[in-house]
Parts: C-alpha cells; structure tokens; sequence
C-alpha cells in the first residue's frame, strides 16, 4: 500500500475506546485533521469544527441515505423545516412540560436507595430517557420497553455498519410511530394534545406533513435524545461523586447548575461526533479536501482545545458560552437544546436535592461507553439521603 494512503489513526482501536478523551486529546496535539480507513476525515479543533459548522454551504449535512429531517437537510429545503420544529422547543412548550419532567425526576430520584449502591446508568438515567421522551412526546408507558430494546438494536447497527441491519431498526421505527399517528387519526378531535398530536396538525408548509417527514423528525429527536441524555446524566453524576466540592456547592447554590451542567459536559462530552461531506475541494489544517469527502465533526476534542479554553479540565462558570459546542453552532445548532437543558436541570435539581451525599462504590470501577457514544456504560454509585425530607426537598433554593 502506498505510504500516503495510510490512515493517520483507527477511531476504533483498542486504546481509543479504552479512553476516548485522552485519545481524542492526542489526536488535537498530533495529528489534528485525520484520515482514517473508514473513510472519514476527523477534525480536533475547535477553530476547524466551528469553521465547518459556519459554513453550511461548503460542508453539508445531507450525509445519511435515510431521510432525515431537518439536520439532514441544506438551506433552502432545510429552512422551512427548521422553522416548523423550533416552535415546539418555545419557552411555552418548555414552561408546559416542566412539571411532568419534574414529577419523572422525584419519582425515580425517590426510588433510589435511602443509603447504599446504585448502578446508576440503567437503573436511573437510560430510565430517565426513556421516561422523559414518551412523555414529551405522549406516548404510552407500554411502548417504554420496545423502545429500549429499538434503541439498543439501532445502536448495535450503526456500531458494526450493518446496511441491512440499519434498514430493519429503520422500518420496526416507522412501524411504531405509524401506529401511533393511526390511533390519533382514529380518535379524531378527542386524540390526546401531545406533541405527536401536534406534528400530525402542522400546517407550517401550507399542507399537513407526511407520515414519513413525521417518522423522520421523531426519529431524529428520539435517536438524539435518548442517547445524549443517559449520557449526560450519568456524566453529570459522575463528576460531581468524584467533585465533593462541587458536588456541595450545586446541592446548596442550585441556580449554578445551568451553566455548571453545560461546563461539565464541555469537559467531558455525552456525544462523541457529528458527521458532514464537502460540496467542493477545500483546505483544512493543511491538508486538500477533495468534494465529496466526508467529515467527522469530533465535538469530544473541540470542546477541550486548550487554544480556546485553556485547561480543558477546569470547570469555570465564567466561560464564554458561544464557544461551547456542546449543542453545535451554526444553521445547525441543536433545536432541542432548550428541552435537553431543562430536563437536565431539574434531573440533578432532585438529584442534589434529595441526597446528602454521592460517592463512587469503592468496589466497582466505572465502565466507559463504546464508541460512538459518551459517557459511561456503568457507573456504581453509593448514594445516601437525608434521614427526613423535608416538604419542597429537591426544588431551587436560593443562592447563599
């Protein structure tokens, strides 16, 4: 094989999902525009990400065969699209739901042990996800488990680039949502006021949308969000046991925790990498792009470029917030970023706030996710609570 077409590194080596940030911080240093043999160019800084993200028209994000709407889409197909699904992420939509997240959070919150050891990522936060989501979007507590097991079959397909696999976790999805559009189309004027509900009146493109423009969206939240949320959550829980300092400062400051939660997972990211392909030759970190080559957006190393940021590790509150990538930036820019942030909020709102303590178990290291996502695969905890709870436990309180 010709030296030159060697590949800079393998995203999939053993010593890089043995620990994916050191791996990804080496990279920034080394080797910060890289090829590899699955074809995709990675970019490490923030300078070269934030570059692509701006530039739309030179990167585009119509990089999946299935349809994907809006993230999938460029302007001006993307734009009508943006502008139907950004209404239901309003501070009025968010101001709605905020009491069911809530009542989610205290219940599973409260069914964590009084004192002892909790496997927290699938005994809370892939609970939490799955919870929160079919709540925003009304759907039944029954459909819980198959979108578990739906969740854990799409990210195995993706994982070993199964075509024939990602087609069949494609179709069992529309099948699902296609069910459920049928009933609300069955009750007619009496189907539940939900956000599926909602999609399925939208008017924003002068007609309704189709069955599959609607599968798509839900598609894109639900992959987008069931993933990134256990992740943060589990991400959040573990900075804070092995930050006692921090841990007390948020459990009695709780307004802190919206800029707090962004930093943390700035420092340590729940989505690895986000994907774009070249609509003509460019030059990036000195290396000639050809059209058509496909980018890997490698948020988990931008967002802890020491160019920008300084010590990557350090959580500050006083950062810039424009410059974390956490939700993109961009056309592009995550539309569910206000939904993630109060779920978030109010998920370590009662965490901090109907505990006393969290440490990690003594016994049980925590176990890394597997590429492509973040976070933690397992994460034991040893919780404690305060012996009473007093009325209101849990909820803000006031800066001291």
């Amino acid at each position: 094989m010709d030296k030159k077409s060697l590949p800079d590194w393998d995203p999939r080596s053993e010593a890089v999902l043995k620990d994916q940030t050191t791996a990804y911080d080496d990279m920034r240093h080394r080797c910060p525009v890289a090829h590899s043999q699955y074809g995709y160019t990675s970019l490490f800084r923030h300078a070269d990400v934030l570059r692509v993200l701006n530039d739309h028209e030179t990167f585009s994000n119509a990089v999946s065969r299935f349809p994907a709407v809006p993230n999938g889409m460029d302007p001006p197909e993307h734009t009508a699209y943006r502008n139907l699904i950004e209404r239901y992420f309003s501070p009025e939509h968010m101001d709605a739901f905020a009491p069911t997240c809530r009542d989610i959070a205290v219940r599973l919150v409260q069914a964590l042990p009084d004192e002892g050891r909790a496997e927290l990522i699938g005994e809370f936060a892939q609970i939490f996800a799955l919870q929160i989501q079919c709540a925003w979007l009304g759907w039944p507590a029954d459909f819980h488990e198959p979108l578990r097991l739906w969740t854990l079959k799409n990210h195995s397909a993706t994982l070993s680039r199964d075509e024939a696999a990602l087609s069949a976790v494609a179709l069992e999805f529309d099948g699902y949502i296609k069910d459920l559009l049928d009933v609300r189309r069955t009750a007619g004027a009496a189907a539940s006021h939900d956000i599926t509900t909602l999609l399925l009146r939208d008017q924003s493109l002068g007609r309704p949308l189709t069955d599959d423009e609607i599968v798509s969206i839900l598609r894109n939240w639900t992959v987008g969000e069931l993933g990134t949320i256990s992740a943060s959550v589990g991400i959040l829980a573990h900075y804070l046991a092995t930050n006692f300092g921090w841990q007390q400062r948020l459990r009695e400051q709780p307004a802190l925790l919206p800029v707090a939660i962004d930093e943390i997972l700035r420092i340590h990211a729940p989505l690895i990498m986000n994907r774009r392909v070249t609509t003509k030759e460019v030059t990036l970190g000195g290396r000639t792009l050809a059209k058509g080559s496909r980018i890997a957006l490698n948020w988990a190393s931008a967002n802890r470029d020491e160019a920008v940021f300084g010590d990557p590790d350090e959580l500050r509150l006083d950062r810039d917030p424009e410059l974390n990538l956490l939700y993109g930036a961009g056309i592009h820019v995550c539309p569910g970023a206000p939904l993630a942030r109060l779920e978030l909020r109010i998920v370590m709102e009662e965490l901090l706030g109907r505990t006393s303590r969290i440490t990690l178990a003594p016994d049980k290291e925590p176990v890394n996710a597997f590429f492509p996502a973040g976070g933690f695969s397992s994460l034991h905890l040893q919780i404690q609570k305060p012996p009473s709870q007093p009325l209101g436990a849990g909820l803000p309180l006031e800066i001291r």
